[in-house]
């Protein structure tokens, strides 16, 4: 189908999203720039069945002063505010947290701080807990009291730290994250992943890498996923925490210097171009092939199938050189899956989406079929 819209620079790109939050952003984003983007939530924010639990740690955290609070999300320090100002807490917390030393883990939680009326001692650069459990192992911590927003898992290992060094710390438990409440498209995108019809994989946070990693070996693909993300399928992540996970498992990952929206579609934006699009001379005519769209002669962009845009990649690699029927089933159906009559009824689609272009697919009787040679 031929599009009558200038060519974006991801056009003909297909690009996977496991975003909950924002996704409506990012997808908003990255489908401006001309993509094709495949919606499959990881993850959900589900608020605490029971706020018992929150409800407890804030009185704990108003039974004596605070010596440090730490502020991981704004959402959940949003959260946090609204359920206190709801039990008649808000104006006692805001004073206890006032008179603390406040951390926060980044930008959107340094913002939901001082929207409170408070203001933070330290955020670090990387954005990380990581970094923030460097700055309070630094100092004193024999009998100090240290609040810590939760941001959907607990913090074992941080709170571990802590303890060993003295400190009292109260766990605040927001929201948790949970499972999708329509499993279905994460399921599909995993078999997108593993069939290459996806040219990036986007993730903006870590547990949602290990839920998609968590359905991927329930369905008995976890090898291959990994896989698909080591050689075709690139993987973009929001900021380096985010990445670990699947740098852990030895896949190179992509993130942006700062972990912005704008900044990780900017990445992929620079990266899927120099991954996934390549120009040829095909008779007298110039095609760029970029994802599953061709642009022929700076023309408009025409988006084919995935199918269709395989056939037209495997001609492409030596234009002028004739495929025979079964090396074109062998290298884009793959073995067992089709016959020859598949790749007759293929090529035939082919040339009806190039329109005008058709010639440029040649058949060669008994031979096979070649894109034609540069003149």
């Amino acid at each position: 189908m031929n599009s009558t819209q200038p060519a974006g620079p991801l056009v003909g790109f297909t690009i996977g999203v496991t975003a909950a939050r924002r996704r409506e952003e990012l997808v908003a984003l990255l489908r401006r720039r001309g993509a094709t983007v495949v919606e499959a939530p990881a993850l959900r924010i589900l608020p605490l069945e029971d706020d018992a639990a929150l409800r407890r740690a804030t009185a704990r955290c108003l039974t004596g002063p605070l010596d440090y609070v730490v502020a991981t999300t704004g959402v959940g320090w949003r959260g946090w505010l609204s359920a206190a100002d709801g039990w008649g807490y808000g104006a006692r917390l805001a004073e206890v947290c006032r008179d603390a030393v406040v951390l926060t883990r980044g930008p959107k939680a340094t913002g939901a701080v001082r929207a409170g009326g408070l203001s933070e001692t330290y955020s670090p650069v990387t954005e990380t807990t990581d970094a923030l459990l460097t700055w309070l192992l630094a100092r004193e911590l024999p009998g100090r009291r240290i609040a810590v927003q939760e941001h959907g898992v607990p913090l074992d290992a941080f709170y571990a730290a802590l303890r060993e060094r003295g400190a009292e710390v109260i766990p605040v438990p927001v929201y948790r994250w949970g499972p999708p409440a329509d499993p279905s498209p994460l399921r599909r995108l995993v078999e997108q992943t593993v069939r290459r019809e996806l040219h990036a994989l986007t993730f903006t946070s870590a547990p949602a890498i290990d839920a998609f990693l968590a359905v991927a070996a329930g369905l008995g693909l976890g090898d291959e996923v990994l896989t698909a993300l080591r050689e075709d399928v690139l993987p973009v992540c929001v900021g380096p925490v985010c990445g670990r996970r699947l740098e852990e498992a030895e896949v190179d990952v992509l993130f942006p210097e700062r972990g912005r929206l704008g900044a990780m579609v900017r990445t992929v934006e620079a990266a899927l171009p120099a991954h996934a699009r390549r120009e040829v001379r095909a008779g007298l005519s110039t095609l760029v092939l970029q994802g599953n769209a061709v642009l022929i002669d700076d023309g408009p962009p025409v988006r084919l199938p995935p199918l269709l845009a395989a056939v037209l990649r495997a001609l492409a690699e030596q234009p002028g050189r004739v495929l025979s029927r079964a090396e074109l089933l062998r290298r884009v159906w793959g073995t067992g899956q089709a016959d020859e009559h598949a790749v007759e009824a293929a090529v035939a689609r082919l040339r009806g989406a190039l329109d005008g272009h058709a010639r440029l697919v040649r058949t060669v009787p008994k031979r096979g079929y070649s894109l034609a040679a540069a003149a």
